[in-house]
């Protein structure tokens, strides 16, 4: 992964709604590499995508954001987070490229971003085309996920609570158990992830953005109606052993949406892009192979 030093150096700013966001591209003017938008889970960052950020930037425009509430972005303490809000904030971006055209590459979080961003696409209300889409672990199925303790207690009136006491190693906890056996995050990444979270105020608005979760059950019709609706190339690289967003999901995605493109990673969990960065990088351009979005 890139060095998250680096990273934190590397970060551009732009303004949205009267706050400061953080984003990176690989993009080089002077080529014609098709846009590829990168979206992060909850509670990260877009350091997630470092990994894979070289690889990916040979073949494509990499553009990403850290959401408002999240990473190096601003944390407001005095707004209301929504889906509906970091889908705009995604348009924001490609707008700021003036990109007409962009493939998806999401997780968890940022899935169910995508769907707002795909039913929008449906509507043909979207700022942007989406060429296609790339879905990683996630909650596409309210009746799927199976929310940690963590996440339910946020959404109690202890919440707040909750979030002033979270701390490093109770990251390092809640990580160990979603990832696979063979594949826990690192020391160094999960210092990594906690100086992310921690910073501009992390801690106060963790139960804000758990809001996510009765969101999605609330908007349910449309955004996996999305899913089912779209004619836009999809394909789903899952990690079995998640118990949040795996198998049980994975076969969910099977049975609901139509000609479902679907691999399954046994042994791996909720981040298969950092538990198993160059098996979903063999996954990902297989398919965009297919596409021919990048040459065999």
């Amino acid at each position: 992964m890139i060095p998250v030093d680096k990273w934190r150096e590397e970060a551009r700013r732009m303004e949205f709604s009267g706050h400061s966001i953080a984003w990176w591209t690989s993009a080089d003017p002077n080529n014609e590499k098709p846009w590829l938008l990168l979206i992060h889970g909850f509670p990260t960052s877009s350091w997630d995508w470092s990994g894979m950020w070289p690889e990916l930037a040979q073949h494509f425009n990499l553009a990403a954001l850290d959401m408002l509430g999240f990473g190096l972005s601003d944390k407001p303490t005095n707004i209301k987070y929504s889906i509906f809000n970091q889908a705009d904030l995604q348009e924001a971006l490609l707008e700021h490229f003036s990109v007409s055209e962009a493939h998806l590459f999401v997780h968890d979080y940022g899935n169910t971003v995508a769907q707002e961003l795909l039913a929008r696409a449906n509507e043909k209300s979207l700022s942007f085309a989406i060429k296609s889409i790339v879905f990683l672990n996630g909650g596409l199925f309210p009746e799927q996920h199976r929310a940690r303790p963590i996440q339910k207690l946020a959404l109690t009136p202890l919440g707040p609570l909750l979030g002033s006491q979270m701390s490093r190693n109770k990251l390092r906890k809640a990580f160990d158990g979603i990832f696979g056996v063979n594949t826990k995050a690192t020391d160094e990444e999960i210092d990594a992830h906690w100086s992310l979270f921690e910073e501009g105020g992390g801690k106060k608005i963790f139960h804000k953005l758990m809001q996510y979760i009765p969101e999605r059950k609330a908007n349910r019709e449309r955004w996996v109606g999305a899913l089912q609706e779209t004619h836009i190339p999809m394909r789903l690289i899952d990690g079995g052993a998640d118990p949040v967003s795996g198998k049980h999901m994975y076969e969910h995605y099977l049975e609901l949406v139509p000609n479902a493109d679907a691999i399954l990673f046994e042994d791996i969990g909720h981040y298969p892009h950092t538990e198993a960065p160059d098996r979903v990088t063999h996954a990902f351009f297989d398919f965009h192979r297919k596409l021919g979005t990048v040459k065999p």
